[in-house]
């Protein structure tokens, strides 16, 4: 009688730099339409975030209101996070920035959240460059409330009612250039690889990181007429570069041939290598973003990757002088001032 084979042992499951495996970055099973664009974006945020190897509790994880604000249940259930009321998305994460600057923060948005009823919050977070990648995940409708038009449907889109849109579009893009946006980048949700890269990058940004993701709205915009369908950006999207993430803790050494590609420094060291395709262009020059952009407009291009990078302007954080330790960990003695000192203070006003 012949001894049993021996089943074979089970394979580890690969682990990032920190002994995490990918599983480690999920969060609850999303509830979205069949096909949303934002599966596909949380997808490359957990990535992402693995590949990087940042640990989930020492995340925020900001959002408003809307499909896109749903979001941040589907990844990292293990990091904190706030839901906050409908476009004020942009002043809770100032506010959670300046509070503890050792979070990593998130925030996910859409087109409705940002370019609506948010729009001035937004505005005045990227002028302050608080520590934050800004995730808009752009359908051009509102998905939540049956797919009105949001504030970024193009000119000439023909919703699902049959109305054509008439009105200007905001760019969120040329608007967060304007703005003074250091880390500023365009994608579509279905180009993952593209999306995950960026996402990387931006977190190595020492400010505030702007990406706005085209995601299609499987239900209410979707079809044929619309410049936010799935078959609209995979027929208009022209790549500014390819493009290849190093971090700064593994070493540096990119192979090309030369002439070819730019490298993109980011403030921890990590490095950004754009291999330039169908136009001459490089993202540090905030005239040519603006001029690129426009352009894509006018002659209904859409754009992916890496827009604008900046690294030298000051966060908001080191501007207004706050201090290294969470704002809740301060004993009493560094913030309240002493007798001597409030009566100084008292004096002063005299």
């Amino acid at each position: 009688m012949s001894s049993p084979v021996a089943s074979p042992a089970a394979k580890a499951p690969k682990t990032n730099r920190i002994g995490l495996v990918q599983k480690d970055y999920q969060g609850a099973e999303s509830t979205l339409c069949a096909g949303c664009g934002h599966d596909a974006i949380t997808s490359s945020i957990i990535k992402a975030f693995y590949e990087l190897g940042i640990q989930p509790h020492m995340v925020a994880k900001l959002s408003g209101i809307g499909c896109s604000s749903k979001t941040t249940n589907y990844f990292l259930n293990q990091s904190h996070g706030f839901n906050s009321v409908h476009g004020r998305m942009a002043t809770i994460a100032t506010g959670a920035s300046i509070a503890n600057r050792q979070l990593v923060n998130i925030g996910i948005s859409g087109d409705g959240d940002t370019a609506s009823i948010g729009l001035g919050h937004f505005c005045h977070m990227v002028r302050r460059n608080i520590k934050l990648v800004y995730v808009i995940e752009n359908n051009g409708c509102y998905g939540l409330t049956k797919g009105q038009a949001s504030a970024t449907a193009d000119q000439g889109t023909v919703m699902k009612s049959g109305i054509t849109i008439q009105s200007q579009p905001v760019d969120l893009c040329a608007l967060a250039v304007e703005m003074g946006c250091g880390f500023v980048a365009r994608s579509f949700s279905g180009d993952t690889q593209q999306v995950r890269t960026l996402i990387k990058a931006a977190f190595a940004h020492n400010g505030t990181a702007v990406l706005d993701i085209v995601s299609p709205c499987v239900t209410f915009n979707n079809h044929e007429g619309s410049t936010k369908s799935q078959t609209y950006a995979r027929d208009h999207e022209e790549p500014l570069h390819e493009m290849d993430f190093i971090p700064h803790y593994e070493n540096i050494a990119v192979e090309y041939e030369p002439g070819t590609t730019k490298v993109v420094t980011m403030h921890d060291g990590s490095r950004v290598t754009l291999k330039k395709l169908a136009i001459d262009y490089g993202a540090n020059d905030r005239t040519k973003a603006i001029e690129l952009l426009g352009h894509a407009r006018e002659h209904h291009t859409f754009y992916t990757g890496l827009i604008y990078h900046n690294p030298n302007i000051v966060p908001f954080n080191d501007h207004i002088n706050i201090v290294e330790q969470p704002l809740a960990q301060l004993p009493d003695s560094r913030t309240r001032p002493s007798n001597e000192i409030f009566a100084k203070i008292m004096q002063s006003f005299a």
